[in-house]
């Protein structure tokens, strides 16, 4: 009876060790994935989650190396005194403390928006010095758009924000401040015309987003000369499994290959000929929206804009971005 007994004993806790081996491990959750990017542990920890499309490009453009080298340099940063810890749970993403210093910096993370496979995490950032809060008017939102792609989840976009309390006490402390300063070094302030210094008032954003696509259609046409230009967006997608084709040829985000981002409408036409060879990229503000410029672009890259905000006028008449 006894031998009974010891043997039963045996076999539970040998059942026991053969369910924990079993056991499959929770799969990595977007923002774990976002807190191994930046931990640098390796040089693939930041690669391995950035798109297929830009590895893609980074690979043709003889980036992919320094990206490597950026990872391991930025690895180093945990050995150079800074006590870094990370938490997959809770407010608080990530804490950087330097004792050296006396400066620490918690990374807040705000929201945690998880829908299907896409999840956007929005954080912000406090600094401490000495124990004490250190206040600043500038409060910098960023948001990481994470979306997962063939079982991992990959950063698909970045945004960030700088909120600017307008009747804070230290803004309005760092205006008589600068003020105060101007009026000392008797040098007189110019304010710029922001029209002159950013293009005519050309939003950025949308004249990067031009030049990825323009980029993204030589590279498919090289790829795929028997086809040439396509004025399929979602041809460039470079989101999905498999290896990259001609219906997804993995060059551009899908947020961007949507043709709707930024507020604005991209299209492509006058794909002509068998294989393509002629190419027109427009894009125009959604809705009525006055002062909002119109942009247009041709196989050459070459940008043009019309203010009343119609692709077609662009296309037709379009003025050349300076």
């Amino acid at each position: 009876m006894k031998q009974f007994m010891t043997a039963c004993v045996l076999s539970v806790f040998a059942l026991a060790a053969v369910a924990q081996s079993s056991e499959v491990p929770a799969p990595q959750t977007a923002r774990q994935a976002l807190i191994e990017m930046f931990s640098f542990k390796t040089p693939d920890t930041f690669l391995r989650h950035l798109p297929a499309a830009t590895l893609n490009a980074l690979q043709k453009t003889g980036t992919f190396e320094k990206m490597q080298q950026f990872s391991l340099i930025s690895g180093q940063l945990h050995s150079n005194g800074k006590q870094v810890q990370t938490f997959d749970t809770g407010s608080i993403l990530l804490t950087s403390d330097d004792p050296k210093t006396g400066q620490k910096v918690d990374v807040i993370v705000e929201s945690d928006s998880l829908q299907g496979n896409e999840d956007n995490i929005e954080l912000t950032f406090q600094t401490y010095k000495d124990k004490q809060i250190k206040k600043s008017p500038f409060m910098p939102r960023m948001t990481f758009a994470m979306k997962m792609d063939s079982g991992v989840w990959k950063l698909d976009e970045i945004l960030i924000s700088v909120r600017l309390p307008l009747a804070d006490p230290d803004f309005l402390r760092s205006i008589m401040e600068a003020a105060s300063a101007s009026k000392a070094s008797a040098v007189p302030v110019q304010i710029q015309n922001s029209t002159a210094t950013t293009g005519s008032g050309f939003d950025n954003s949308i004249l990067a987003a031009m030049r990825s696509i323009s980029t993204a259609e030589n590279a498919y046409r090289a790829t795929y000369p028997a086809i040439g230009y396509t004025c399929t967006l979602s041809d460039l997608d470079g989101f999905g499994g498999g290896e990259p084709n001609e219906h997804q040829a993995m060059l551009i985000p899908s947020s961007l290959a949507s043709g709707k981002k930024f507020g604005y409408e991209f299209t492509l036409s006058g794909c002509t000929g068998n294989p393509a060879t002629d190419l027109q990229l427009a894009a125009a503000p959604r809705g009525n929206i006055f002062g909002r410029r119109a942009f247009c672009s041709d196989k050459s890259g070459a940008i043009r804009y019309s203010a009343d905000g119609n692709a077609a006028t662009c296309l037709a008449s379009g003025t050349p971005v300076q």
